[in-house]
């Protein structure tokens, strides 16, 4: 019986991390592919206040955007001109373009959404989150 709830227990573990339930690793490195109307991945976890490097590549067929709103704030829909001054940091890139430049990520940790400006396609749900955690010593 204690044999039997040890390997449940150890094959309980592996399934969650093989279907992410473990807790994500901050990373200084972001690599995305930006298509029509998604990131993938769609999710990003980074530690405050680091440089960050991003390699992104557009396979899609229009300009798209990797866009960092401010913490606590959303784009509204659709973006324009009054979501502007949220925006924490950002880049474009033309179609079949990718990438590779560096930004610092926010000092404040939380939840920061990530949109992609192109007209359409916020609304069509091209938006992913960036999770900024405390950075260790």
């Amino acid at each position: 019986m204690r044999i039997t709830r040890w390997l449940l227990f150890a094959l309980l573990v592996v399934l969650l991390q093989a279907c992410g339930g473990a807790t994500s690793k901050a990373s200084t490195d972001i690599k995305v592919s930006m298509t029509e109307f998604m990131f993938q991945p769609s999710q990003f976890t980074v530690p405050a206040g680091k440089e960050i490097t991003l390699e992104a590549t557009n396979n899609g067929a229009i300009v798209h955007n990797f866009i960092i709103m401010k913490l606590g704030t959303q784009v509204s829909l659709p973006f324009d001109a009054n979501d502007e001054p949220n925006v924490y940091w950002r880049t474009a890139l033309n179609p079949g373009d990718s990438i590779k430049t560096t930004f610092t990520a926010p000092s404040d940790a939380g939840d920061y959404q990530v949109v992609c400006s192109t007209p359409g396609h916020a609304e069509a749900g091209m938006i992913a989150k960036l999770t900024v955690v405390k950075s260790g010593p």
